[in-house]
């Protein structure tokens, strides 16, 4: 579904990713993971279209799409969820989860309105509340549900966990994992490795722009020098 060969880029004279290949296929969790720092988010930004690569490509659904604006990305079907939810603090939870569906399933918004309510059923209690007053669990449950209106056919999470009490980070990885039963393609990018490992099916490390590692999740997880080298596992 996703190929990305050899891309560089980064902001202004600063070059941050440094010849980046990964591949998705379809129905895959994948993990991007690293520490904080190492390009994952500029990654991230790269596949949406908001960083442009200065060389390599980004090819969705056998179409090279490195060269569209982000909307046309979006109209495409790679949907992004970016770090930090962004989401309107001054809508309200319906206002904001329409808006989800603007560029792309707008004739199916009523359908799709329903099943993001009965994922979130959180979500669901809180529609006439300003998106501004819910907690940070709750905004990022509405920063996914956003993304979900849009029916995408490959959802960039990017570090969904951040912020979160160590019981909603729980809540907020199940909730990926089921998210991925229901056969939707995932790319996470996460700096929490061990829980990210648990509900992928491959993962790639990043270290400074470029990839060290890759492969099966549940083999990465139990190669101690991988933990040792790559995960900060004693």
């Amino acid at each position: 579904m996703l190929e990305v060969s050899g891309i560089r880029g980064g902001y202004g004279a600063v070059e941050v990713l440094r010849g980046v290949d990964l591949g998705i296929a379809q129905g895959e969790l994948v993990a991007l993971l690293g520490s904080n720092g190492v390009g994952k988010t500029t990654f991230a930004a790269a596949l949406s279209g908001l960083v442009r690569c200065r060389s390599g490509s980004i090819r969705f659904q056998n179409r090279e799409i490195g060269h569209l604006a982000p909307s046309e990305i979006v109209a495409a079907g790679l949907i992004q969820v970016p770090e930090g939810r962004h989401i309107f603090p001054n809508l309200t939870v319906r206002e904001n989860l329409e808006l989800g569906a603007y560029r792309r399933a707008a004739k199916s918004l009523g359908k799709n309105l329903g099943e993001v309510l009965d994922t979130f059923p959180r979500l669901k209690e809180r529609l006439a509340q300003k998106a501004g007053t819910l907690s940070g669990g709750e905004q990022q449950m509405l920063a996914i549900g956003r993304a979900m209106m849009a029916e995408p056919v490959l959802l960039v999470l990017d570090e969904p966990s951040i912020g979160l009490s160590p019981l909603l980070v729980e809540e907020m990885f199940a909730l990926i994992g089921r998210l991925r039963e229901r056969g939707l393609t995932i790319l996470l990018v996460e700096q929490n490795v061990l829980q990210s490992l648990e509900i992928a099916d491959r993962a790639f490390v990043m270290e400074n722009g470029e990839i060290r590692l890759s492969g099966k999740a549940s083999e990465m997880m139990d190669d101690p020098e991988l933990q040792r080298s790559y995960l900060g596992l004693a």
